[in-house]
């Protein structure tokens, strides 16, 4: 097995300790493999495949990071045809919300979730996703 280094935050790694502790993990390399393993899994899922979806993103980021901001701007304007809607608020004192609704296809999805993940200074990123033809009262009637 390869060993790898990352970097990461004191306080991230506190909670990955924690987190690893209260659940019976034998260390933090499981609770990564584990996160790596999800990660990559996430939008693997071959029913989401060739149909039209619908998804929800929440971004969490201190208001002092300007950075984070800008590019959820810059990738608003990038993915416009993806974006239906994206609001941004305030949380608390020092935090803003950017939440975007999302109409596309699975890759597209990845794509901008991915981008978004990406982005440095951002607390939490939230997502998911649902097929188009499954929501309503009409869903699946033939």
């Amino acid at each position: 097995m390869a060993v790898v280094s990352i970097s990461m935050p004191d306080e991230l790694l506190d909670r990955v300790d924690e987190f690893s502790e209260e659940h019976g993990y034998t260390g933090r390399s499981e609770v990564f493999r584990e996160a790596a393993r999800n990660l990559l899994g996430e939008f693997e899922d071959r029913k989401l495949e060739e149909r039209d979806l619908m998804g929800v993103v929440t971004v969490l980021f201190n208001y002092e990071s300007t950075t984070v901001e800008e590019r959820m701007i810059r990738l608003r304007h990038e993915y416009d045809g993806l974006v239906a809607s994206n609001v941004h608020n305030h949380v608390g004192d020092h935090y803003c919300m950017e939440l975007f609704i999302l109409e596309g296809d699975l890759e597209t999805i990845s794509t901008f979730v991915g981008k978004i993940r990406a982005t440095q200074d951002t607390l939490t990123v939230d997502y998911s996703v649902i097929p188009v033809d499954e929501v309503g009262p009409f869903a699946n009637a033939e």
